[in-house]
């Protein structure tokens, strides 16, 4: 595997995206946002032809260039992504990638008061920007979104809220069943924090006053605030955590703020808009370190419940923690193109 970049078969158009909803968000983050609009091979050569798209969204602290990373003998899943189409794993489509970076670190891709309207953002403003700009096939049912860990979260809640614009998802260990995933690392927290007498906003200051994870509480820390900012924000912005910081006991109003977001519990009050998925892809590694192979199989549950079809559905669980599983990608992205193309 080489470890340069190559040449794609299609090509990335690099964009600039001025977001109105994101203009004054409450932590001031740039409302400018690199977008990268992906196009397959022979997008030029048949100027009549209209494609599917696929959103591809990012886990926590991730931005944009972030997807040129290389690790070790894999390539980059741009890169992979160019090759499902070059060898016609897959038919082709345009795929879209998406900034919801915040100075938190990410945005769950949610309105929030303590981050901004990225949920909006996502949905109001770069879906019919794409589609106002490329060949797309303007329609639900040629529209999917993927993403793993927050990203995965993201993949999973946003066809429930917005099923008149996606009909299909990927979640690679997508954050679900949130009494595994959350409640565990609350008296972690708990701890870390005695050094800033209970206060993650003092962490917060020390952590924007010296070089990043330059301390072992760092990742910790900066995840809770920050989830805690995107599901329980007061009306003012201020992120509240859903347990006391210094006992740990959980606060129930605002843990509930926390768990009317796991979309586990979503499902039923989505199920009509579950049902009418074309394509579900979950899956999650059996070593995950947030139990979130459990909350695929307790997701891939709450749906058949709901009465989703076994038919549009893809669970698979493989021997994997949480990192290193990029090369999941390219499987659900072959596998979403192939049900949502046109007949």
């Amino acid at each position: 595997m080489s470890p340069w970049s190559t040449d794609l078969a299609g090509r990335i158009d690099e964009h600039v995206f001025s977001s109105e909803l994101l203009r004054d968000n409450p932590l001031k983050d740039p409302h400018e946002r690199p977008l990268w609009v992906y196009v397959p091979p022979g997008y030029d050569d048949e100027p009549e032809r209209r494609y599917p798209s696929v959103y591809v969204i990012q886990g926590y602290t991730g931005h944009l260039p972030m997807w040129r990373n290389r690790m070790p003998y894999r390539q980059p899943f741009p890169e992979a992504a160019d090759a499902v189409f070059a060898e016609g794993t897959a038919p082709p489509a345009i795929v879209v990638y998406v900034d919801a970076w915040t100075a938190y670190g990410g945005s769950q891709f949610v309105d929030s008061p303590g981050t901004g309207r990225y949920h909006s953002y996502l949905c109001d403003e770069i879906v019919p920007w794409v589609d106002a700009r490329y060949r797309t096939l303007a329609d639900r049912d040629h529209r999917a979104i993927t993403g793993k860990s927050s990203g995965g979260f993201g993949a999973m809640i946003t066809p429930m809220l917005r099923p008149d614009l996606f009909g299909a998802l990927a979640a690679h260990a997508g954050d679900a069943l949130y009494e595994y995933c959350y409640i565990p690392e609350f008296p972690q927290v708990v701890r870390r924090l005695r050094a800033y007498d209970g206060d993650i906003l003092r962490w917060w200051d020390d952590f924007r006053s010296r070089v990043s994870f330059t301390k072992e509480e760092d990742m910790l820390l900066l995840s809770i605030l920050g989830v805690a900012a995107c599901f329980s924000a007061r009306a003012d912005g201020t992120p509240e955590l859903p347990f006391d910081p210094r006992t740990g006991v959980l606060r129930p109003e605002v843990w509930q703020r926390w768990l009317d977001w796991d979309p586990v519990r979503m499902v039923p009050a989505h199920a009509e808009a579950m049902r009418s998925q074309r394509a579900i892809w979950i899956d999650g590694g059996t070593r995950d370190e947030w139990y979130l192979d459990i909350g695929g199989d307790a997701f891939r549950q709450a749906l058949a419940d709901a009465g989703v079809s076994d038919d549009v559905v893809h669970f698979e669980l493989f021997e994997a923690g949480h990192g290193a599983i990029d090369y999941r990608y390219p499987l659900s992205l072959a596998w979403l193109c192939r049900r949502i193309a046109p007949s």
